[in-house]
């Protein structure tokens, strides 16, 4: 899977200074999976978070300034994973939960709340790390609001 050269630009400068995600997200008061989602092109930054950022990743007196800047404020193109069924194996376990765990997760989300969905705008999601003796485990949680579908 190819990432843009803005994408490109900023993990270079990322691991050049250092930082975490977490890091980068206390910089911003954000949380540290939004400003991963806004270094590859899945968000959108204000004028004053993208030059925090640029500042934080010591690119903000570059060149190439202006341009990340109208890339970190400029609306994505949301979720164009080029191919649509991921190759990389963390992405394709997430497609395969949702292949296995998909039905199962719509009917108990819809037989506790109705017919509706769970956003993915008014929505959060954090992962965390849960040390365990026989391997450390993956806590990732989403948190959406739920959307009922309206009759008219």
């Amino acid at each position: 899977m190819a990432v843009s050269a803005l994408t490109s630009t900023l993990l270079a400068a990322k691991r050049q200074v250092g930082l975490s995600f977490a890091d980068l997200g206390a910089c911003l008061g954000v949380d540290e999976v939004w400003i991963a989602s806004l270094i590859h092109g899945q968000a959108t930054a204000s004028e004053e978070e993208a030059r925090c950022l640029l500042a934080a990743l010591a690119l903000d007196a570059s060149p190439e300034a202006p341009a990340l800047l109208a890339g970190l404020t400029t609306y994505p193109l949301k979720g164009a994973l080029d191919p649509v069924i991921p190759t990389d194996p963390l992405l394709y376990r997430f497609y395969e939960i949702l292949q296995v765990y998909g039905l199962p997760l719509k009917d108990v989300i819809q037989e506790k709340f109705g017919d509706g969905i769970m956003s993915a705008i008014d929505f959060t999601l954090t992962v965390d790390k849960i040390e365990d003796p026989k391997g450390d485990r993956v806590k990732v949680t989403m948190n959406g609001k739920f959307l009922p579908y309206r009759k008219w």
